[in-house]
Order: C-alpha cells, then sequence, then structure tokens
C-alpha cells in the first residue's frame, strides 16, 4: 500500500479503533464497532462517516454554471444558488465517467463532488472542453467530508450551531470555532441526513466535535462496510459496479438525473437513441428467499438459462437476508415478485425479484 492515499483524519480514527482497507485509491476506515452496529445505529440513531476521500472540484468564471449544464446530464436550470444536485458526467457514447454532485454556488462558480478514483477524470474532462476565461481546478485536499446521517442527524449538526433547516439537497455556508463549513442536506444512506464539508486541514476540530455529539445523541462512527450495506438497502448505484462507462444511466434507472429537454449534454444523442430503443438491461433488486450471502459478479439464472449478473451484494442488517443489484436482460421478461437463482460457489440460491429501494427512503 505505498502508493495509497491518506485522508485528514487517519489518526483520529486509529484512536477510534477502526480497521482500514483501500479504496478507491485511498485507506478508508472500514468500520469501528463493527459494520452491523454501525449500520443499525445509523437506521435508528446517527452515524458518523468520514468520506473526505470524495473528490472535490471547482469550476469558476464568466458562464460556469452554463457550461457546466451543457457537459452534466442534470439540469442546473432546475436549481439556483444554495442548492445541489445529482447528477452524470458521461462519454459521448453514453456511457458514466462518475456521477456526482454539483453545488451550484453562484452563475459564475460551480463546486462538484465526484468520486474518489475519477475526480482526475472528470476535471480533466471538463477542463478540455471549457472555453476560455473558464477555470477548472482539483480541489481534492481543499475540503474534508464528513457525513451525519440518520434520525437524530438534525439533533447532532444543530447541536454544533450549524444549519439544518435546508430542504433535501439545499446547502448553507456556516462556521465552526472559526472553522468554514459547508453544510448539505444529502446523503448515502437513505437516511435523514447532512454532509459537512469543512477546511481539510482543520477537519479534526469539527470531527472531534462531532464524534462527542454522536455518542450522545445513541450513535457511532461508522465506516465503509455500514456505507455500503446502507447504500445497497437502497438501491443507490455504485461506481465501478452499477455505473460505469460500460453502464449507461438508463440501465441503472438513473433517467431520472438526465435533463432531457436540455439542448445539450454529453452523451445526450447515445442516451436519447438507447431511450428509444429501451436499455438491453436494467438494473433490478434480488432479495434472498433461502441462507445465502450475495455478491456482485454472480449469474442470475431464470430456470436453466442466465437472464443476468449481480452488480452488488451483502447481508441487510435491517432485512436480515441476503440482497443484490442485479443487471437483468430486458428482454428475459423477468417481472417483480418472479423467483430467480444465483449462482453462489456452485450452489443455486433462490432469490424474488424486487424493485428497489428494500427499505423506505428517508431522505426527505
Amino acid at each position: 500500500m505505498s502508493d495509497v492515499l491518506h485522508g485528514p483524519l487517519e489518526e483520529r480514527h486509529r484512536q477510534l479503533g477502526a480497521s482500514f482497507a483501500e479504496f478507491g485509491g485511498w485507506l478508508m476506515p472500514v468500520s469501528y464497532a463493527g459494520t452491523v452496529s454501525e449500520h443499525t445505529a445509523t437506521r435508528t440513531a446517527v452515524g458518523l462517516f468520514d468520506v473526505s476521500h470524495l473528490g472535490k472540484a471547482l469550476i469558476r468564471g464568466p458562464g460556469a454554471a452554463e457550461y457546466v449544464n451543457s457537459a452534466l446530464t442534470n439540469d442546473l436550470g432546475r436549481i439556483g444558488p444554495g442548492k445541489a444536485q445529482y447528477t452524470l458526467c458521461c462519454t459521448d457514447s453514453g456511457g458514466v465517467i462518475d456521477d456526482l454532485i454539483a453545488y451550484y454556488v453562484s452563475d459564475e462558480e460551480i463546486f462538484l463532488v465526484p468520486n474518489a478514483a475519477n475526480t482526475a477524470a472528470v476535471v480533466a474532462a471538463l477542463a478540455e472542453r471549457a472555453p476560455d476565461g473558464l477555470t477548472v481546478t482539483d480541489e481534492h485536499r481543499s475540503f474534508a467530508v464528513l457525513a451525519v446521517q440518520g434520525p437524530r442527524s438534525a439533533d447532532v449538526v444543530g447541536g454544533l450551531g450549524l444549519p439544518t433547516d435546508m430542504d433535501y439537497m439545499g446547502y448553507a455556508d456556516a462556521e465552526f470555532r472559526g472553522v468554514p463549513v459547508r453544510v448539505c442536506r444529502t446523503g448515502y444512506t437513505g437516511e435523514h441526513g447532512y454532509e459537512l464539508l469543512p477546511q481539510w486541514d482543520r477537519a479534526d476540530v469539527v470531527f472531534d466535535a462531532l464524534v462527542d455529539a454522536v455518542g450522545a445523541a445513541g450513535g457511532e462512527p461508522a465506516g465503509l462496510g455500514a456505507r455500503d450495506t446502507l447504500r445497497t438497502e437502497m438501491g443507490y448505484p455504485l461506481h465501478g459496479h452499477e455505473l460505469s462507462e460500460d453502464l449507461s444511466p438508463l440501465q441503472a434507472r438513473s433517467g431520472w438525473a438526465i435533463g432531457w429537454k436540455k439542448p445539450a449534454f454529453w452523451g445526450r444523442e447515445a442516451l436519447l437513441a438507447e431511450k428509444e430503443a429501451g436499455p438491453r438491461r436494467l438494473l433490478r433488486g434480488l432479495k434472498a428467499v433461502g441462507r445465502g450471502v450475495l455478491r456482485g459478479d454472480l449469474t442470475v439464472s431464470d430456470g436453466d438459462r442466465p437472464v443476468g449478473v449481480t452488480t452488488s451484494g451483502t447481508f441487510s442488517p435491517t432485512l436480515k437476508v441476503g440482497i443484490a443489484l442485479a443487471l437483468i436482460d430486458t428482454d428475459a421478461d423477468v417481472a417483480d415478485g418472479q423467483r430467480v437463482s444465483v449462482d453462489v460457489r456452485g450452489r443455486a440460491l433462490e432469490c424474488e425479484v424486487v424493485r428497489p429501494p428494500f427499505v423506505e427512503a428517508k431522505t426527505r
């Protein structure tokens, strides 16, 4: 792991007893008390995630919002300053370079939060096509990202004197003990939550206060393991699994994040053609009927006929069963509620086809 990157709070995580693994090129805390405990704390009280590995990029200059809107899929015209938006950066052929959050600061400033491993590719693509007068900069180490998620997240964030009353996907700039913090009401868990972006080199001031507040609220620090089980229960895509340059937004059921009426965005013609023809495969949910843990890259069959492949799989701490996301061929005519089988190490595991989310979303 000589080339692995390190976040600003690694020593804090070690003091909290975290175990670590490499993810997206960064050394990440996987768990502290255990994934199931951290998952349950997030669903029932509050969880604190350090996701500072996420990228950050800034597009600034005259017409910045107009340019970004002509590049990324979602329609920035639907929002304005003080709002954020889930969107996609696509190739001309309709594949996904990355899915990301765009913060609308002003007509001349858009702040982006891409996935860690794809930040350089997003910045390079936007910089290559940017008109004169616009700057596109990689701000990866300018800000940390701390996610406070769960039913008591507003109590925790508000208890620090930070704003909590914004609408879903709204954000506000504030300050905590002299540290500038951007607070956005969003997250990757399906729970009411907030993502806080303090200065990278002063993130410990905010993190330490959050650890104390989360503990007092009956919550726990949570790692990458719980982040993955929580997002899988919601059916949220993870780039490299449900989205990639070989997997389009339509196949991943992310067409809602496309501004179809916009005159231009990267991949528009290819995605319009796919929309008209219908995607050849669609993301579906699978819930194990028998005992067994589902993983990615397993063959899904209807009887003796292979009909798809799992993209992510885990044990659901909420439902107490194995669950998975899978790309199923649309011409296989597999219906929700139907039983299929998944090849788990040579054993056929019976599963029910469902439409995600597996548990109710409470983000709003």
